[in-house]
């Protein structure tokens, strides 16, 4: 059975994706009003994704018999330089997702709450994804200009991109 420590940190971290959800929706809403519409929808799927992760920590709780408390969250950004401020401001955000997980993981591993130490091994191989997914997505922007070709078949590619849950 998980401590109250442990099931609060749960909760919070259940909330920052919401957050980060969020986050990532202020993030289309600006490549939209752009007219970025691939970038926008990249950032939509993002938003998916984020909701995905915050959701696996409700069901989670609920498996283990502990309540999933829904808090408010702070306003997430709504104003970007550009495109690639908006991914470099996703990176940041991806780090602290990763530095919440690593807390929470220590914490179980202190607890000895093995369920939850399986559980969270999937949330740190995502971030290990998402942060070079994020990287690699900065590199790219950084070495083209925003009227080039190539920055308008980087938006294309995004504008295929779908969200598959997995497990």
């Amino acid at each position: 059975m998980i401590s109250d420590k442990l099931h609060e940190k749960l909760n919070d971290q259940m909330n920052y994706e919401f957050f980060s959800s969020s986050s990532y929706l202020a993030m289309a809403a600006y490549c939209s009003a752009q007219s970025l519409d691939g970038f926008a929808h990249f950032f939509i799927v993002q938003s998916e994704e984020e909701r995905y992760h915050g959701m696996k920590i409700f069901h989670f709780l609920n498996t283990i018999g502990k309540r999933a408390k829904i808090t408010a969250t702070t306003e997430p950004k709504n104003d970007f330089q550009s495109v690639l401020d908006c991914f470099e401001k996703s990176l940041q955000q991806e780090k602290e997702v990763t530095r919440r997980i690593y807390e929470l993981s220590d914490i179980a591993l202190n607890e000895r709450e093995h369920a939850t130490i399986n559980f969270l091994k999937w949330f740190i191989n995502e971030q290990v994804e998402e942060e070079d997914h994020f990287d690699s997505i900065i590199h790219k922007l950084k070495r083209i200009d925003q009227n080039s070709h190539a920055f308008f078949m980087l938006e294309q590619e995004f504008a295929k991109r779908t969200f598959s849950p997995s497990e």
